[in-house]
């Protein structure tokens, strides 16, 4: 079980999975932000998409309004032909007022009506405005995002099965690691852009960060007998014999 096995073979896995991941992440550096682009695009394509529906139904609202606002003014005249006729017929100062009247209110709704369509119309010129400039930009990101996804798909198309692979393997490393060394794996890798947290001593140097490391922790490094970590990255470091299992002698160890 993870916990019955050996420092020296926690390490080897442990750096046996950073060599599969970094594999990993060289696909991922092929793809680059394309993948990140799509999804961006895809987002702003539904967006665009929204607001354009939007727009089409305010449109339609400010069309319904000019109709109403102009069958209004059909009836407001119809009325009043209706009361022109009737003050032919009056018989008194009352009747002839109080038609006048009416006559004056059918001109005030179709003054107010005429104003409602006048603004409504300049309310749907500036729709359909936007509603164009939404439509052009909308094209303009859908054949954007074609061009990425085939972009994104030749390299995936050539990857895929290498990727697939690969990450089936770092799942597999990873059920030999107790959880807690895959928990701080995990967070060195994401403090770090090139996704290392497993590094090998390089010229008395940590493989991650270049900075020193003294003999007495090389000496400890390469007896695998405790994780240690770069002092100055955080790192996990090993010796760069660690996947052969050979390891420098004991008694140098004695002498150091």
């Amino acid at each position: 079980m993870a916990n019955e096995i050996t420092v020296a073979e926690k390490l080897k896995t442990l750096y046996q999975l950073q060599l599969i991941d970094a594999q990993i992440g060289e696909i991922e550096v092929l793809k680059g932000e394309l993948p990140m682009e799509v999804s961006d695009l895809e987002d702003d394509i539904v967006g665009l998409e929204t607001r354009l529906e939007k727009t089409v139904t305010s449109v339609k609202e400010l069309q319904t309004i000019v109709a109403r606002f102009a069958t209004n003014i059909k009836e407001a005249e119809a009325l009043k032909i209706k009361y022109k006729t009737q003050l032919d017929n009056v018989k008194n100062n009352r009747e002839y007022e109080a038609l006048t009247k009416e006559l004056e209110m059918q001109d005030l709704d179709i003054q107010l009506a005429e104003k409602r369509i006048k603004q409504a119309r300049l309310d749907v010129a500036k729709q359909e405005e936007s509603q164009a400039n939404t439509e052009e930009r909308l094209a303009k990101k859908k054949k954007d995002l074609e061009a990425k996804q085939v972009e994104l798909n030749e390299i995936i198309s050539k990857t895929e099965n290498q990727e697939n692979a690969l990450r089936a393997e770092s799942n597999a490393a990873r059920e030999h690691i107790e959880e807690r060394l895959i928990k701080a794996y995990d967070k060195i890798r994401s403090s770090y852009r090139n996704g290392l947290a497993v590094v090998t001593v390089q010229r008395d140097s940590c493989g991650g960060c270049f900075n020193k490391i003294p003999p007495q922790v090389q000496l400890e490094i390469s007896m695998r007998k405790k994780i240690i970590a770069c002092e100055h990255c955080g790192r996990i470091l090993v010796d760069d014999l660690i996947l052969t299992g050979d390891k420098i002698a004991e008694h140098q160890g004695e002498l150091a």
